[in-house]
């Protein structure tokens, strides 16, 4: 691990990244079962920006992706709201989906792993391995757009918000777990000091 990344995690809290990941998720949801679908895109319209200032103030840093999803979900949320139409809020998990899709098989491309830099430090694993790990989350990505449209297309708003808040979630973590077998076949075992 270099020197930058070892002081990084240093100043990071531990409680900050689940926190400002999972705590908007928590206030849609909550908000969606006390109001509705647009009193709950508002709220997690401001929580996702406390979350970034809470990332900011505390590991003076905001990881990249979550500016991403913010500008997304204020986008999204936005035209939900002033138009007062649902199907803007219900296409943003597709569209982040989709774009991560397009930037992990993109990137393979034109020879990048681009989740190496991003989970490196976590999973130490040769460059062989960073591109099937890249490759099988970029097509898992585009799995969860296609998803996401055939739920909330044929499903009750009710289903779709609990889909998007625990089904997506327990999707990731399912497809994250085999993927280990992949992870253990091309690890690199570090050094020790």
């Amino acid at each position: 691990m270099n020197q930058n990344t070892s002081e990084q995690k240093k100043t990071e809290s531990g409680w900050v990244k689940p926190v400002t990941e999972y705590g908007p998720l928590a206030i849609f949801l909550v908000t969606y079962y006390i109001e509705d679908l647009y009193a709950a895109t508002a709220a997690l319209m401001a929580a996702t920006a406390v979350a970034l200032a809470v990332s900011l103030v505390k590991n003076r840093r905001v990881p990249i992706m979550p500016v991403i999803t913010a500008v997304i979900v204020g986008i999204f949320g936005a035209l939900t709201l002033i138009f007062n139409d649902d199907t803007f809020i219900k296409m943003k998990p597709t569209i982040v989906q989709a774009l991560l899709c397009a930037i992990l098989l993109g990137g393979l491309l034109f020879g990048k792993t681009l989740l190496k830099p991003v989970m490196g430090s976590a999973w130490p694993m040769t460059d062989s391995g960073w591109r099937i790990l890249t490759r099988n989350f970029g097509l898992f990505f585009a799995a969860m757009a296609v998803v996401n449209e055939i739920v909330w297309r044929t499903q009750s708003e009710e289903f779709w918000v609990n889909f998007k808040v625990f089904g997506s979630i327990a999707l990731t973590l399912a497809f994250s777990m085999t993927q280990v077998p992949t992870l253990n076949r091309y690890k690199i075992d570090e050094p020790e000091n």
